[in-house]
């Protein structure tokens, strides 16, 4: 499933640089996360990162994109076999 940051966001940036699949972006208010992108780090890391180190523990699943982990898994391996 992909994540999903909600409005309680206070945009520190921390999450961002993070994100080893460059899911995470400036909103036009808060940060937001692309869920074709996202792979709630299958392949990278035990947990997701942006919710390690968000201080204020507003990224959630998100509820429009239910995914299996071998569906983040596959999705993971498309985006790292995807040219530039």
């Amino acid at each position: 499933m992909a994540l999903l940051i909600t409005d309680e966001c206070i945009n520190c940036d921390v999450c961002e640089s993070e994100c080893p699949n460059q899911a995470i972006y400036q909103g036009p208010e808060i940060y937001e996360i692309n869920p074709a992108k996202c792979t709630e780090c299958v392949g990278h890391f035990e947990v997701p990162q942006c919710i390690e180190v968000c201080p204020v523990a507003c990224i959630v699943p998100h509820p429009n994109f239910p995914e299996t982990q071998a569906e983040l898994l596959q999705k993971y391996r498309k985006l790292i076999d995807a040219p530039g």
